[in-house]
């Protein structure tokens, strides 16, 4: 087992318990001093003190796990290019505050985030010749407390797109709102709950269970749970719309276009809005606004992580994911649903001392616009200048319908197995144009070993991972010859008399 060295995550435990040194060293059985080294760093955490911490206080160990470090530093590196570039901090600054002050480094981006949607909201109310000048320009009108650094013209957003990122957004500190884009905001909701919603997972498996779900029976049981229940019927219309539910004649119309998974994923959907209505709106409540948007979004977010939870029930799911070694293919055949389905309910298997393969999850199209992620792991998934080109999930355009399998090494060393196909959707007739995506699903090496797709790979060497990054603006690898954007925080190096093989080369610093 690696030396675990989480001080400040064990620090911020015990003050959440309002317990003193000498109190938690007691319930530990061991020494205030010993204790005292541990929440500095100077000792790592051992396994008898890692087993009774999590006994006391109700968590898991991976609640002291570094694993998140290297996405609140991209993160960071992403946020702070700007002050990276004129060297008023510097990479280890960053890589310091993510270790070991992970809940400061966090506040900093929240207030940078606050930072860039008062901007917006300027650009907003500028006028068409206004939103080409610096948002210094309106300094005045920024209150003395929001005051920061003048955003250079090329930054300033457009009206359409501040209105869209500045919309009602989590809250923050002392019930702040942070505005930004409403859907970005979900995957965050997601990403900080590890994809994972511990009781709404419990209470659609209790329901599976009340009505009978299983392969092959799923439609009729939920149709005749919506009859019997909630008085609801169930129609086919060939409308424009994949479903429609219409409260006052109490009719849910469901498009005959849709695969039969596919129409039970919308049933399920309308089962957990009538019986789990009041758990969507505490869940949605615990991060925005009530009435906002991202509250609306929230709460169909959970319904359909609920309607997911509902026709893949966790026990039932979990277990036949194991038994095949999360053969993704033969999982789909089993319970009648689509490819893109069944990655997305293995994404979510976190249940405590049931816990499947740890997962990232992503869908992008052809232009790499990326329309869904979400991480049970610490997998970082860039918010400016694109994904990586280098990642496999844009090679499955070149073979459609077949699997790729990709060992690739992040900047810092971390490696992961990917598994990435495309998904074709026509929901039209001749000429009408089918929608295609690429599905990623990827997971730690250490877990690698339980998925069939690592059959025959060399997981032990680090020499056969493909180097991706971030996205260009964020990744480290200044040699990189497939490099799109400049790296943030680095001076370019421009000279006249000579180019390279690589697209941005750099001003290395001394020593480096």
């Amino acid at each position: 087992m690696a030396k675990v060295y989480a001080g400040p995550r064990l620090r911020r435990l015990r003050e959440e318990r309002g317990l003193r040194q000498a109190e938690l060293a007691r319930m530990l059985g061991i020494s205030p001093g010993y204790l005292n080294q541990m929440e500095h760093d100077s000792r790592p955490l051992t396994v008898p003190v890692l087993l009774r911490l999590t006994e006391t206080f109700g968590v898991e160990p991976d609640f002291f796990s570094t694993r998140d470090t290297g996405r609140l530093l991209a993160e960071l590196r992403e946020a702070l290019a700007d002050e990276l570039t004129d060297g008023r901090v510097t990479p280890s600054d960053l890589g310091e505050l993510a270790s070991r002050l992970p809940s400061v480094a966090q506040l900093l981006l929240e207030l940078g985030r606050r930072h860039h949607a008062l901007a917006d909201r300027l650009a907003e109310t500028a006028t068409p010749t206004e939103r080409g000048a610096p948002v210094a320009a309106w300094a005045g009108a920024v209150p003395a407390e929001h005051a920061g650094p003048a955003v250079p013209a090329e930054h300033a957003v457009p009206a359409a797109d501040a209105e869209r990122r500045g919309r009602a957004g989590p809250v923050g500190a002392r019930g702040a709102r942070t505005p930004g884009a409403p859907h970005e905001e979900i995957r965050e909701f997601f990403y900080r709950r590890r994809n994972y919603l511990h009781e709404v997972d419990l209470a659609a498996e209790k329901l599976a269970e009340e009505i009978g779900v299983r392969p092959g029976e799923v439609l009729r049981r939920l149709e005749a749970r919506l009859v019997d229940r909630h008085g609801v019927r169930v129609l086919p219309h060939a409308g424009p719309e994949q479903h429609r539910y219409d409260p006052e004649s109490r009719v849910l119309s469901v498009s005959g276009r849709l695969r039969p998974g596919q129409q039970a994923f919308r049933m399920a959907t309308q089962l957990a809005l009538l019986e789990y209505d009041q758990g969507l709106s505490r869940l949605a409540g615990e991060d925005f606004p009530p009435g906002s948007d991202s509250w609306s979004l929230a709460r169909i977010g959970v319904a359909n992580y609920f309607a997911a939870a509902l026709i893949l029930p966790y026990r039932a799911f979990h277990t036949a994911a194991e038994e095949v070694r999360y053969d993704i293919e033969r999982l789909a055949d089993r319970f009648g649903l689509g490819y893109e389905t069944v990655c997305h309910r293995l994404s979510t298997l976190q249940r405590p001392r049931l816990r499947g393969v740890p997962f990232s999850f992503v869908r992008v199209d052809r232009a790499g616009n990326m329309s869904k992620r979400q991480s049970a792991t610490g997998f970082h998934f860039s918010h400016t200048g694109g994904t990586c080109p280098l990642w496999n999930v844009y090679e499955a355009f070149a073979a459609p319908g077949r699997i790729h399998v990709q060992i690739a090494a992040m900047p810092d060393g971390e490696r992961y197995l990917w598994i990435a196909r495309t998904v074709t959707r026509r929901q039209g007739g001749w000429g009408d144009p089918a929608k295609s995506f690429a599905i990623g699903l990827g997971c730690e090496i250490p877990h690698a070993a339980r998925l069939v797709y690592s059959d025959g790979l060399d997981l032990g060497n680090a020499a056969v991972a493909t180097p991706i990054g971030m996205g260009c603006r964020s990744c480290e690898r200044l040699d990189c010859p497939q490099r799109a954007a400049p790296p943030a925080g680095v001076p370019l190096a421009v000279d006249e008399h000579s180019s390279t093989f690589i697209p941005y080369p750099v001003r290395r610093r001394p020593g480096v």
